[in-house]
């Protein structure tokens, strides 16, 4: 599914309007008719209905879902904002529409003073304020009007965006001033600020509603954001040939462990090994080898010379892909042997988690990362790498920017795991639930991708496919095992169920 910026979905109304081709009043009253549809399957007529409608096409949404509701004899009040005197065109028409309405329609255009109605519990709001056009905060009376709405204990469910919200970049707006929704129905695509975490508290439940914009013009705008579903995945896989030996389906490096932290090694390694590669070679102090062979023996041990430590690079002339970071500590000696194995590696290369550390306290290293590197930090280990960020689209922005920057693959970790690509394309991931916040989840995450990656997946298939799995298995082991006592671990053990699922349609 492709995200599009505002301006964009702009373009794509147009677009529709003028292939399919549609009046764009005739395309706000499908929308509407969607909108009153969704509000009725959850609120019944004996709940009374207040809504707020702004000037632009957002308010001429709500006053369209006004008028559909008072003829399913809902018991609405409606307010519509024109401070500044100019209506868009489509919403003076659905001005038009309403108060022909008579008897029935209890509409109030506030042009300057507005005393607000009485928000009870058990009164649903309607916020038609401000949609996906807005492109600075909120202030003066809308930002008293918002604030009015969000300390009553009404229901608000919210059109398209909850007003105050920008569509992408909210850095710098204005917390208080943006509607925090019960339900969100936004319309056509996923908005790429609901992807952010700070922003879930203004969208409550989110629904998103197709209201049939044209999938010609969808196809034909070129988004830089996708988020990647399980009918995109299952294009990626490649068949498993029927004839295939070990000695085809790849061998991967995992460097990984420090003593006391083998437990990241062997789960790297685990996970590896159940995602599709034919040898993993895992590389480990001499302490953690009866600890390796015991947990893992489908691996192939390969014994640094340090008791406790990574001391000593790997010829990686034998290896399809190599996996380095989990667990492995950040001593001088195993900085030195990192930067000495980061320039003998030929085959692509995952680093993660101490790896990373590592980097971020030698930023002069950086240049040195072979073209192609995939990095996969989570927001504390980027912003080590690259700078605290003030929020997590300046987060991302700065993802976007190192990966265009080393011409590699920033694997971005959280709940809609973001993979930057180098020529700026950024895709999300779907999958995944708070119960993978444990240990261990991102040593898994590195061990499937280097899997994939010694496979023979390109890089950017390895990486998108990589998370996708990571975070179905996560959630078909939160479903049977429930978020809270799910650990690492599960998430290996339902990497079969998720390539069955997903290979399958099951």
């Amino acid at each position: 599914m492709k995200i599009f910026t505002s301006s964009q979905i702009k373009e794509l109304d147009n677009y529709t309007i003028e292939h399919e081709p549609i009046k764009s009043i005739d395309l706000m009253e499908r929308a509407a008719r969607v909108l009153t549809r969704a509000i009725t399957e959850r609120w019944s007529p004996t709940v009374p209905i207040v809504v707020f409608a702004g000037p632009g096409n957002n308010g001429g949404d709500a006053l369209a879902v006004a008028r559909m509701l008072i003829e399913k004899d809902y018991q609405v009040q409606t307010f519509l904002f024109n401070i500044t005197g100019h209506l868009s065109a489509d919403c003076a028409e659905n001005k038009r529409r309403l108060c022909d309405k008579k008897g029935r329609s209890l509409l109030t255009e506030v042009t300057q003073e507005f005393d607000p109605p009485q928000l009870e519990k058990g009164t649903l709001v309607v916020d038609g304020l401000f949609g996906s056009g807005l492109n600075k905060p909120l202030a003066g009376g809308f930002a008293s009007l918002v604030k009015y709405i969000n300390a009553s204990k009404a229901d608000i469910v919210s059109i398209d965006v909850p007003s105050g919200l920008m569509t992408e970049d909210n850095t710098y707006n204005v917390s208080n001033n943006i509607i925090c929704a019960t339900q969100t129905l936004t319309l056509g695509q996923q908005k790429l600020s609901f992807l952010f975490s700070e922003n879930q508290k203004y969208i409550g439940q989110l629904r998103i509603l197709d209201i049939g914009l044209s999938q010609e013009g969808i196809n034909a705008i070129d988004s830089q954001y996708t988020l990647v579903d399980e009918t995109t995945i299952r294009d990626l896989l490649m068949p498993r040939d029927a004839f295939a030996h070990k000695g085809q389906m790849g061998h991967a490096l995992i460097i990984a462990g420090s003593y006391g932290m083998a437990g990241a090694a062997i789960l790297a390694t685990q996970a590896c090994l159940r995602s599709g590669v034919g040898k993993v070679t895992v590389h480990c102090p001499k302490r953690n080898v009866p600890i390796m062979q015991t947990a893992v023996p489908e691996a192939i041990i390969h014994i640094d010379r340090e008791e406790t430590t990574f001391s000593e690079g790997v010829q990686t002339e034998d290896f399809q892909a190599v996996g380095i970071g989990p667990g492995l500590g950040t001593s001088e000696q195993t900085a030195i042997s990192l930067i000495s194995q980061i320039r003998r590696t030929q085959c692509p290369l995952v680093i993660d988690a101490d790896a990373l550390n590592i980097l971020s306290i030698r930023r002069a290293w950086m240049q040195q990362l072979p073209k192609g590197v995939i990095m996969t930090p989570h927001p504390k280990e980027l912003d080590r790498m690259e700078g605290k960020s003030i929020d997590s689209f300046e987060r991302l922005s700065k993802a976007r920017e190192l990966a265009e920057r080393i011409q590699g693959y920033i694997v971005l970790k959280g709940h809609y795991t973001a993979v930057c690509m180098p020529d700026g394309h950024i895709a999300f991931n779907s999958t995944g639930n708070a119960g993978m916040a444990t240990a261990g989840s991102g040593d898994v995450l590195t061990g499937i991708i280097t899997a994939l990656l010694a496979r023979g997946y390109d890089r950017a298939r390895a990486c998108v496919i990589g998370v996708f799995l990571h975070g179905l298995a996560g959630d078909l082991a939160a479903s049977e095992l429930g978020e809270e006592s799910l650990i690492a671990s599960d998430i290996i053990r339902y990497l079969p169920k998720a390539f069955m699922k997903v290979k399958n349609n099951k």
